[in-house]
């Protein structure tokens, strides 16, 4: 009797062990990839702040056109 349940707890402790190879074989992922989201990141957030600039640099300056004429 004790045989069989050794045999079993062998089983489960070997089924665990691949799971745990399988996670973590899932949870990797290329640097390459975040390295490139992280640049495209960067440039979006560079593109609005010029854009956000560009607005507001044009905003103020004809105010100040309206308000001298």
């Amino acid at each position: 009797m004790k045989k069989n349940d050794q045999d079993d707890n062998l089983i489960n402790s070997d089924f665990a062990l691949n799971k745990n190879t399988e996670t973590e074989k899932i949870k990797t992922t290329n640097v390459n990839i975040l390295l490139n989201r992280v640049r495209l990141d960067q440039r979006r957030t560079l593109k609005k702040r010029i854009v956000f600039s560009l607005f507001l640099i044009g905003i103020i300056s004809s105010l100040a056109i309206y308000f001298i004429i």
